[in-house]
């Protein structure tokens, strides 16, 4: 069976391995305080243009959305967020279990703007007896979004704006960054995000880590005490390095951005091969994830030799899937998918 689930199926690329084994045996200071940390640390603060950003490495992007979203919160405060947001539909009510509410809000194409931020916020503050209800504490958002949609540079600077009107922080989840900023529908990179937002985190679990992602905040006030809140969140990795090992190697000589075209550059392929066989798409996507609807029929015959995430069913005949490339998805697997698009 060749998988085309999601994007973390795989271990970890070669180089993070080889430099694992490389430094097994030696002795280092635990909790993210060891040389390794530090090193890639300053390669982010580095690449992102910002020397003074607090850089803090956890394990998975549960974690890190929880601890971020509780670290900047008051208590009676929530997050504002699409309704098809990673927080509100797939993490398991995370962060209504820390007493939080997610503020979950409509979008028609996937993404936040500047506008709805402006209502929500006029909403709560015009409304009589307002300390009734949750007030709007922060702003979330995914890059790419869940449907494989890129943000422009000028609405993510728009969108960031009206946040700073509201005093809203904003928070941008970057499970996936690495293959939104190598989509051809990209038009900033890495620094740009950075700059445009308090806080934001690069995905690693599925960029190529074995498992870890690396929070940057670049909000002074958002970074005092943020290591009391990761340690009381059970998220302080006592060997540390082990996270700090792999951001290091993926940020030399570009290997994250490298490995992350990878997946994209095959991503643009699947989609071709749907699109110039008559297939639709659910969502107009230009990442690693792509959407097709295809008959029951078809998707049966596929499914005898590929697996697929099913997203959506379309109607009684039809479903939409998930196809997600990755780092690590093989280029022959990807031509046998074609051919077989081609031949049924």
């Amino acid at each position: 069976m060749i998988m085309f689930d999601c994007d973390y199926l795989e271990g970890a690329c070669p180089e993070i391995l080889r430099k694992i084994e490389e430094t097994n045996c030696e002795q280092t200071l635990g909790y993210g305080m060891d040389d390794y940390c530090d090193s890639a640390r300053e390669k982010i603060r580095s690449i992102c243009k910002c020397p003074e950003a607090e850089v803090q490495f956890l394990v998975g992007g549960t974690q890190a959305n929880m601890i971020v979203i509780t670290s900047i919160l008051k208590s009676y405060q929530g997050v504002i967020s699409l309704n098809d947001g990673h927080i509100n539909v797939h993490e398991t009510g995370s962060i209504e279990a820390t007493g939080h509410k997610v503020l979950a809000i409509d979008s028609t194409n996937g993404k936040l703007t500047g506008e709805q931020v402006r209502e929500i916020y006029r909403e709560h503050y015009e409304e009589d007896g307002r300390e009734h209800t949750v007030q709007p504490g922060m702003v979330y958002i995914t890059y790419p979004t869940e449907r494989g949609v890129i943000y422009k540079r000028k609405e993510l600077e728009e969108l960031y704006e009206a946040c700073k009107e509201c005093d809203l922080p904003l928070y941008i989840d970057g499970a996936r960054l690495g293959y939104g900023l190598m989509s051809p529908e990209c038009d900033m990179d890495i620094s740009d995000i950075a700059k445009n937002c308090d806080a934001f985190y690069i995905g690693g679990t599925k960029v190529g880590a074995l498992f870890g992602e690396a929070v940057v905040i670049t909000n002074d006030k958002l970074k005092k005490d943020f290591r009391y809140h990761i340690k009381q969140r059970g998220g302080l990795l006592a060997k540390g390095r082990l996270l700090g090992i792999q951001f290091d190697t993926l940020f030399e000589n570009n290997l994250y951005f490298k490995i992350s075209k990878h997946a994209i550059d095959l991503a643009m392929r699947i989609k071709k091969a749907f699109g110039d066989n008559g297939y639709s798409f659910l969502y107009e996507s230009y990442t690693n994830q792509q959407f097709p609807i295809m008959p029951n029929d078809i998707l049966e015959k596929l499914s005898e030799k590929y697996s697929f995430d099913v997203w959506k069913k379309i109607d009684e005949n039809n479903t939409a899937v998930r196809v997600c490339t990755s780092w690590a998805t093989k280029e022959e697997n990807v031509d046998e998918l074609i051919s077989d698009i081609e031949k049924i």
